[in-house]
């Protein structure tokens, strides 16, 4: 008897996590950029909970309110709002509409994800105007409770997590932190380096983004897909999910599906069962 209890308290972790408990909070976001369908945004919230995402990311800071409205009435919630910056200096360095979106969110644990441009890839002449852009915006979401979250994107001055960790530390402010993109660190970097990059990111690292993909070395030489639904492409997602769950990260992981074509319910559905699958075999 005794023999059989031990056996039964030891399974779960022999079999590793369950499929239905997962260990990080799941959305998708960028779901309406290429859906053929051209869902509204009750037709995407009652989608997005027949499918058992955990909520959505919001693009720009256009229809926030009906977008908070039918994920609250769908019992879902609002993960991430994207917006772009620049360090460009005869710009604004972002959209002024971000203080009243700000005052909406206050109480709802919302990231701001923000990409920088303005200057080349990991340019360091851009600091001294990147941090006091990041700093500004941070405290003016002090109050809301948001967190403004670095997003690295190939091709953007905010380029790699390497610029998005060394500009939160600059920052240092609490609630500025760093979001691993699972696509762009991809499209930039070497496989090779995902656990100690993510060990070097991991104070400030509030969420990170997956999707199907092919292998970086395929994306580098041109001839790979780096972003597709999540049951497609060559690269395995599982040892990504891993090392974070190693690491005890415990934020959210959205899905990425900027510029998959066709109906989203299609690719939201299989991303969904490559998920469960994902998690069961953690």
């Amino acid at each position: 008897m005794r023999l059989f209890l031990a056996a039964a308290l030891l399974l779960p972790a022999a079999l590793g996590v369950a499929a239905d408990t997962a260990p990080f909070p799941f959305f998708a976001y960028c779901i309406d950029t290429h859906d053929s369908q051209k869902r509204t945004l009750p037709q995407q919230a009652a989608m997005m909970k027949e499918l058992g995402y955990d909520g959505v990311g919001h693009l720009w800071l256009e229809n926030v309110p009906e977008r908070l409205k039918t994920l609250d009435e769908a019992g879902l919630k609002l993960f991430q709002i994207s917006i772009r910056a620049t360090i460009a200096p005869d710009q604004p360095p972002y959209d002024p509409a971000l203080k009243d979106v700000l005052s909406l969110l206050k109480g709802r644990g919302v990231q701001i994800c923000v990409m920088m441009e303005g200057l080349p890839p990991s340019d360091t002449a851009g600091d001294e105007r990147g941090v006091a852009i990041i700093r500004e915006m941070g405290d003016l979401a002090k109050d809301s409770g948001v967190e403004i979250l670095l997003y690295p994107h190939a091709n953007f001055w905010l380029e790699r997590v390497e610029d998005a960790v060394r500009l939160a530390g600059k920052a240092g402010r609490p609630n500025v932190g760093v979001m691993f993109n699972l696509c762009h660190w991809l499209k930039v970097d070497d496989e090779a380096n995902m656990r100690p990059l993510l060990e070097k990111a991991l104070p400030y690292l509030r969420a990170v983004s997956i999707n199907g993909s092919d292998s970086a070395e395929a994306i580098h030489a041109g001839t790979g897909n780096w972003l597709q639904p999540l049951d497609s492409g060559a690269y395995d997602a599982l040892p990504l999910l891993k090392t974070l769950h190693e690491l005890g990260y415990k934020g959210p992981v959205g899905l990425q599906c900027w510029g998959i074509e066709g109906d989203a319910r299609d690719h939201l559905a299989r991303s969904m069962a490559a998920w469960k699958k994902l998690v069961g075999r953690m």
